[in-house]
């Protein structure tokens, strides 16, 4: 089943990931009319109106180069950040910045700043635009008064090593910041302000997305202080981030903008594209082939191998009087304790590999993980592909795949039995996706 499972599910996962192109998501809901206006959703935008852009995270390029087909001649600047290597030709006056992600660095303190002061000088008649996506939060990092960009870089560096949801680590991360949690609208001198954005969080959660720059954020500093001491990170902590948050609780620092704030007056958000998009375009292109098709809907979450185990259990145990292809999406996190290199999506599928090889089962098995944006974690994988055979080919070429596993180097375990899935970065980010080909034991592969 091996190659040909391969084969087939790489191939249902490529046919999904072309529908769901950013740019193509932007194009579907900003148009132009006969009478010269834009249309952003259901708004107008008069002809006589300038656009200002903000475009953040991993697929803001492929919105903004959308964007410019419809209203290159009314844009009249903007800055756009995203990582390095995700770029697109800008045909506009937009400045590019290519920032730090998943740890800030300075460029992305930098393009803050510039985004603060772009806002506060745009024409009250003019609107802004703001193209929304995921890693905005590192890449337009900027630190509260009191804090440094070291600070936040240490914190962030804890936060994803400890296992902590992305909502809990932005819970943190907006309560140490002078953009995130609304502040970029806060600041904006135009109260007409259009945010579209791609979802790579669980529950399409706007104040989330990017850290909510134009969003209310319900969440207090109480809440950031309580997701520390849940990681047990308080002593390694930065003593400024301490002090800053412990101040926010006694009210010595403003929160964040909470809901129903007026100074989020004239935002507009509409979510353009998410892991939903991806898992229906995956299930059509599975159907297209003739599989029978189940979504499992947005069910990974926690600790990717425990998720892994959770799935190659289920997979094992199907009844599978014919070839069945899961979906699942979402995003699970992962615990670091070793001193390995693999993202989340290898680490659930090396996981899912060492189920398989441990319990058997009635069926033949395989899967492929994937980062819809092209990377998993410190590695150029953005996933993997794993069957029922993965453990006893590496055990062969001497690779122990539960050494591999505890030492959180999924990455090397898949490098070393050709298992790495390799894409880079695809213009779009909606959060992960898993596929799991069944097939009864005999029943044969085309």
């Amino acid at each position: 089943m091996r190659l040909a499972a391969r084969d087939k599910l790489e191939g249902v996962l490529r046919d999904g990931m072309a529908a769901i192109h950013a740019g193509d998501a932007l194009s579907r809901f900003v148009q132009r009319t006969a009478r010269d206006e834009i249309r952003i959703g259901d708004r107008v935008v008069a002809p006589a109106v300038g656009i200002w852009v903000a475009a953040l995270g991993k697929a803001a390029p492929q919105m903004l180069s959308a964007l410019e087909r419809v209203a290159f001649d009314r844009i009249r600047g903007g800055i756009a950040v995203a990582p390095d290597g995700h770029f697109t030709h800008f045909a506009s006056a937009v400045t590019k910045i290519a920032a730090g992600h998943p740890v800030p660095n300075e460029a992305g303190e930098r393009a803050a700043r510039k985004l603060l002061s772009l806002v506060q000088n745009i024409p009250p008649g003019d609107i802004l635009v703001v193209l929304l996506s995921g890693g905005a939060s590192a890449l337009t990092t900027c630190p509260a008064p009191g804090l440094t960009l070291e600070d936040l870089q240490r914190a962030t560096r804890l936060l994803l090593a400890s296992g902590a949801e992305i909502a809990e680590v932005n819970s943190v991360r907006t309560h140490c910041s002078c953009f995130s949690g609304g502040r970029l609208a806060a600041a904006s001198r135009t109260r007409m302000i259009e945010v579209l954005a791609i979802s790579d969080v669980i529950g399409d959660r706007p104040e989330v997305i990017g850290s909510g720059p134009c969003s209310p954020d319900p969440s207090t500093f109480s809440d950031a202080l309580a997701v520390i001491d849940r990681f047990g990170l308080q002593a390694e902590m930065p003593i400024r981030v301490m002090m800053h948050l412990k101040s926010g609780v006694e009210g010595g620092v403003e929160e964040s903008h909470s809901p129903g704030d007026p100074a989020l007056n004239g935002v507009h958000y509409q979510i353009i594209s998410s892991n939903q998009d991806a898992r229906r375009a995956v299930c059509e292109a599975g159907e297209r082939r003739g599989l029978r098709v189940v979504d499992l809907g947005e069910i990974l979450s926690g600790e990717a191998r425990r998720m892994g185990r959770r799935l190659a259990a289920l997979a094992g145990s199907l009844q599978a009087s014919e070839p069945i292809l899961l979906v699942a999406g979402g995003e699970t996190v992962v615990r670091v304790q070793g001193q390995g290199r693999g993202g989340r999506n290898q680490e659930l599928a090396l996981a899912a590999a060492l189920s398989w090889a441990e319990l058997g089962g009635v069926n033949e098995v395989a899967l492929v993980t994937m980062g819809t944006d092209g990377r998993d974690g410190p590695t150029p994988a953005s996933g993997a592909f794993a069957d029922s055979e993965t453990v006893a080919k590496a055990l062969a070429e001497g690779v122990d795949a539960r050494v591999m596993l505890d030492d959180n180097d999924a990455y090397g375990f898949f490098s070393s039995v050709e298992g790495v899935l390799v894409t880079g970065p695809t213009g779009t980010n909606v959060m992960d996706l898993v596929l799991i080909m069944v097939e009864m034991k005999g029943a044969g592969s085309d």
